[in-house]
C-alpha cells in the first residue's frame, strides 16, 4: 500500500469547472518540450502542455489504478503537492464519446483538404489543431478500454 504521505493531489480544470481531483503517486503528461512525469515533492514547475494523454496513477491497497484525461493544451503547476491543470478542454477517457470524436476527427480532415484547395494556411493550421484534439481524444478512449 502507497504510503500517504507519499501520495499528491491532481486536479484538471476547465472552463466548465473542476473535471479531476484525486490523490496520487505519480503523473505522466506531454508538455510543449516533451513527455514528463511528477511524484511526490517535485521541484515547483509552471509548463505549457501539449494536445496530449495524462495519466494518473493512483495507488489503493495493493492494486494500481490509472486514470486516463485528454488535455487539449493549457498549463501544469506543481507546487506544494498540488499539481493543477488547468486545460483549455479536457475529458476523461471514461467520458469521452467515441462516435462524437470520430466524427470530429471527420470534419477535421474535410476542412483540411478543402483550405488546401484554397491554399488558406490559417484554416489548415485550425483544421490541423481540431485533427489533433480528435485523434487525442480517440487515442485516450482506446488505451483506457484495452
Amino acid at each position: 500500500m502507497a504510503n500517504p504521505e507519499h501520495l499528491f493531489t491532481v486536479k484538471v480544470v476547465t472552463n466548465s469547472g473542476v473535471i479531476y481531483d484525486h490523490l496520487t503517486s505519480i503523473i505522466d503528461f506531454r508538455a510543449v518540450d516533451g513527455q514528463r512525469s511528477i511524484q511526490f515533492n517535485h521541484t515547483p514547475l509552471l509548463t505549457p502542455l501539449a494536445i496530449g494523454e495524462v495519466t494518473v496513477k493512483r495507488s489503493r491497497e495493493m492494486s494500481q489504478r490509472v486514470d486516463h484525461i485528454a488535455v487539449n493544451g493549457g498549463y501544469l503547476e506543481f507546487s506544494n503537492n498540488v499539481a493543477t491543470i488547468i486545460a483549455d478542454s479536457a475529458e476523461r477517457a471514461r467520458n469521452i464519446d467515441l462516435s462524437r470524436a470520430e466524427a470530429a476527427k471527420e470534419r477535421a480532415e474535410k476542412r483540411i483538404k478543402e483550405a488546401e484547395a484554397k491554399h488558406d494556411e490559417q484554416s489548415i493550421a485550425r483544421a490541423q489543431v481540431a485533427l489533433r484534439r480528435a485523434v487525442n481524444r480517440i487515442s485516450v478512449y482506446n488505451r483506457y478500454k484495452h
